[in-house]
């Protein structure tokens, strides 16, 4: 899918020059764009985005980059309609040895910068399967009734997982109370930490994109970086010094994959199916 030139003229306030269109990601088109006034910016495009896709994204790029913590490319304007978002350029070197000191200290800095409640005051809507984030008090019922509860029904609607297996994952949602440890404050999360949402500069500099927002414990981001790899040892022990996380946190790991690993079994099956059997059985 093309970039439409008006749109981006506007959005940057400069035409295009060289686009160059870039490998990567499952549901946009991405491209780098050298612009007439000198700038190069990243800026990508949906065929059928849901409604308000990129500026639910721009608006939570900003709220982690208005936390001083990590770096995160500044938004340099987005458009719903047609859909469109650009950022800064950032010069990746692929194969770079992040800082992993660094970057453990940083995210401990992001999750304590906090956020207002869990889940997110303006109510925007998490990722494809459009999960809500209604403002709440509590982990506990935030995790409840907006992840597992509602992400137990689309198995179910779906087939994605047995009867059984649902009906677990909501007797796990009842849980969380005793399953969840001592209660903190909501955190600033990225919300889909994972390696590919991870882009690490020449200077080793780790920075967050593709974000999933929202106020949540910042066991979840810890869990999510666990469940696929690609953070070292050294980056979770400098994090642990920074905020060391609270007694018992080994055992809360697969309870915070739960969510992810329900939500690809809805969207690729497969192993991922035995995976959330796996982390259920933790906890009977």
């Amino acid at each position: 899918m093309a970039l439409d030139a008006a749109t981006l003229a506007r959005l940057t306030g400069s035409d295009a020059g060289r686009t160059t269109p870039l490998r990567g990601g499952d549901v946009a088109d991405s491209f780098r764009v050298a612009l007439d006034d000198g700038r190069t910016v990243f800026a990508k495009t949906h065929r059928n985005p849901p409604p308000g896709f990129f500026t639910t994204e721009a608006l939570g790029l900003a709220w982690l980059r208005e936390a001083g913590a990590v770096a995160v490319p500044e938004v340099i304007g987005w458009s719903d309609e047609p859909p469109m978002l650009v950022l800064e350029w950032i010069d990746e070197a692929r194969g770079a040895e992040p800082d992993e000191d660094a970057f453990g200290r940083a995210l401990a800095a992001l999750h304590r910068a906090g956020a207002p409640c869990f889940g997110r005051q303006d109510r925007r809507s998490t990722g494809s399967r459009g999960l809500p984030n209604e403002p709440l008090d509590t982990w506990v019922e935030f995790y409840a009734t907006q992840r597992l509860l509602p992400l137990a029904a689309l198995a179910r609607d779906g087939g994605a997982l047995s009867g059984e297996t649902v009906t677990e994952i909501e007797s796990i949602a009842g849980r969380l109370t005793e399953l969840g440890g001592p209660v903190e404050p909501p955190a600033r999360l990225h919300g889909d930490l994972w390696a590919g949402n991870r882009l690490v500069d020449r200077s080793g500099l780790s920075w967050l994109i593709d974000p999933a927002c929202h106020g949540g414990h910042r066991e979840f981001d810890l869990a999510m970086m666990r469940l696929f790899g690609g953070f070292g040892a050294t980056c979770h022990a400098a994090y642990d010094r920074a905020f060391p996380l609270a007694d018992g946190w080994e055992q809360r790991v697969a309870l915070h994959q739960l969510g992810p690993l329900v939500v690809h079994a809805i969207k690729f099956g497969g192993g991922y199916r035995q995976a959330v059997d796996d982390a259920l059985r933790r906890y009977r």
